[in-house]
């Protein structure tokens, strides 16, 4: 047995970003009620089930990557798609036993989650902007999974957070069907740029990065947090908005790789203002 091969198939660095998106959802929601083991369970929770469904993306891409990534477990043979939808199932059984001992509900929002993991990669991948939703909301979802871990579900800058997420997302899964639209041609995925072209794929990524930015007035307007989270906040809507202009002028495949790897930084500095924001008001 390949121990490497079957942890190459769970892409860990995702499903630990996956993990700690749960964290970060307890923290915002309910910082000084925190519960360790359902922080811990929470965190499991999360790098599991995210874990099942990379095991199944690769499941259900094999053909496409044996001409793509040759070098992936599955067309390499290191490990062969029975033994992987096995350890995929075992992940997914040991996901969804994290969230039962945590509670009722979030044993419901875990499976909701596996559920449409195998939707997006079984079918949903292949229609375009609604594949882009799921996959958005696979990111926004952990933070929602982390409020109900502490049993904190109605907190409206959890709420906020998952939107502009959502968007962000949105935006950059957009964006990133340009550079995609071969490799999609192979598999048959009717992304918006395949279907719509480069350009309009280009200005509606822009639109739903705009969107987003417009999402992180709302704790603002709703007096949830302060200065803190304004000037930390101004960090990442600038860097989308020259994004946005960027993508605008130039929507070529390697501008849009560019944009794509950018906003994954952007992401990241809006959650740590969120984080911040939230904390210090």
């Amino acid at each position: 047995m390949d121990i490497k091969a079957f942890i190459s198939l769970m892409r860990p660095i995702n499903s630990v970003m996956v993990g700690f998106a749960v964290i970060v959802g307890a923290l915002i929601a309910n910082p000084f009620n925190l519960s360790l083991k359902n922080l811990v369970l929470g965190f499991l929770t999360g790098f599991l089930i995210s874990s099942y469904s990379m095991v199944i993306n690769d499941y259900y891409d094999f053909e496409v990557d044996k001409v793509n990534n040759p070098n992936r477990p599955f067309p390499r043979g290191k490990v062969s798609r029975i033994e992987g939808i096995a350890f995929g199932m075992v992940l997914l059984i040991l996901g969804i036993l994290s969230s039962l001992l945590i509670s009722v509900e979030t044993l419901i929002l875990a499976s909701l989650f596996a559920l449409l993991a195998w939707l997006y990669n079984w079918k949903v991948k292949k229609f375009g902007l609604f594949g882009n939703s799921i996959v958005s909301l696979s990111v926004a979802i952990p933070y929602i999974y982390g409020g109900i871990a502490v049993n904190t579900f109605d907190n409206k800058l959890l709420w906020f957070l998952a939107l502009t997420s959502f968007l962000a997302s949105m935006g950059r899964e957009v964006i990133k069907g340009i550079n995609d639209v071969k490799g999609d041609t192979l598999r048959n995925i009717n992304s918006i740029a395949r279907v719509k072209g480069e350009r309009f794929a280009s200005r509606l990524g822009i639109s739903f990065f705009l969107l987003a930015i417009l999402s992180t007035s709302f704790p603002l307007i709703f007096n949830l947090v302060g200065i803190v989270f304004l000037v930390m906040v101004m960090i990442p809507n600038l860097l989308f908005i020259y994004l946005s202009l960027s993508i605008f002028r130039d929507f070529s495949v390697n501008n849009t790789k560019r944009v794509k790897n950018l906003a994954l930084l952007g992401m990241a500095l809006g959650l740590l203002a969120f984080i911040i924001g939230g904390l210090v008001k």
